[in-house]
């Protein structure tokens, strides 16, 4: 943690939700003219869509499975680096893996491919990490020690499973099958590497579905978000003022002490009232620390390195 370079991070598989809170934050951002480097979790990935291809052949020859969801197919100690370096320094190297033909043109590079390393830009108040390995613990890494808001964006299986198989059948060409023989390769790492992390946040949010998500592979259309209820868990963070929440949230309720449920199609509207206060302390401190008394408009606010690419 660093309070000179506060570090933000959202952890959670692909189709759980992560997209939308990055759009709270965005919102939270240009309101208290945050600039934030904004670090995709698949720059991490060790290997691009074709090799990577070759190696999970590979482990299976060797009677293995290799997924993104564990360390083996990630630089879990890179990101560590970049954790500590931006905690230190303000500043850190990333890069991006091109997901979409559309972004990967703009490149002049092929889709499913990772860009060179490059150092974040020098001038931003804090780093904010959308991606699956955000509270991950392997050996002597803990990347779960480093930041200091940890939203975890928990992941209800099936409404995952849907969301993902009409991912990547519309934009990356799998077929039904393929991405449901993807799911159960996956299904070992995502229960060892992916669910424990949610005991380490500080928030979590998960969408549940009001409509019968019974067999996600079977499913044609997506529950939309007036379709469904936000649960928002708070642990090992200072409790917001319930009574607020519930007096500007309508059709909220508590079903626990520290558990907030939220009609899903007030789903940013919600994320943004409750983070704003501790981005806004997060912020104030570090500015306080680097003796920042005036942000002049001309510097700008947002996510600076964001894509608009909808994958982690």
């Amino acid at each position: 943690m660093s309070e000179e370079f506060p570090i933000v991070a959202i952890t959670g598989a692909s189709g759980s939700g992560s997209s939308s809170i990055t759009k709270a934050f965005e919102h939270i951002f240009f309101r208290e003219r945050v600039r934030a480097a904004y670090i995709q979790g698949s720059a991490f990935h060790r290997y691009d869509r074709k090799e990577m291809k070759k190696q999970v052949l590979k482990a299976r020859e060797e009677d293995q499975e290799l997924s993104h969801f564990g360390p083996d197919a990630n630089h879990l100690d890179k990101l560590e680096t970049l954790f500590f370096q931006y905690a230190s320094t303000g500043t850190g190297m990333s890069r991006y893996y091109l997901h979409s033909k559309k972004i990967a043109a703009e490149w002049g590079q092929e889709s499913g491919t990772l860009t060179p390393w490059k150092e974040l830009d020098s001038d931003t108040d804090l780093l904010l990490y959308r991606g699956l390995h955000g509270a991950a613990i392997d050996g002597d890494i803990d990347i779960s020690s480093y930041p200091d808001l940890l939203i975890g964006m928990v992941p209800n299986v099936n409404l995952e499973w849907i969301r993902k198989i009409k991912r990547d059948t519309s934009l990356r060409g799998y077929s039904r099958k393929a991405v449901r023989k993807m799911i159960l390769r996956r299904m070992s790492d995502y229960v060892h590497h992916i669910t424990p992390q949610f005991s380490r946040t500080h928030i979590n949010i998960q969408m549940v579905a009001t409509v019968d998500t019974s067999d996600p592979f079977g499913v044609d259309q997506e529950p939309d978000k007036d379709e469904c209820f936000l649960v928002i868990h708070f642990q090992n963070v200072k409790m917001p003022d319930i009574n607020s929440l519930l007096e500007m949230l309508p059709g909220s309720f508590l079903s626990r002490s520290n558990t907030l449920v939220v009609p899903g199609g007030m789903m940013i509207g919600s994320i943004e009232v409750i983070l704003m206060p501790l981005i806004h302390d997060l912020v104030k401190r570090s500015r306080e620390i680097r003796n920042i008394t005036d942000v002049p408009k001309s510097r700008g606010a947002g996510l600076l390195g964001a894509l608009g690419q909808s994958n982690i």
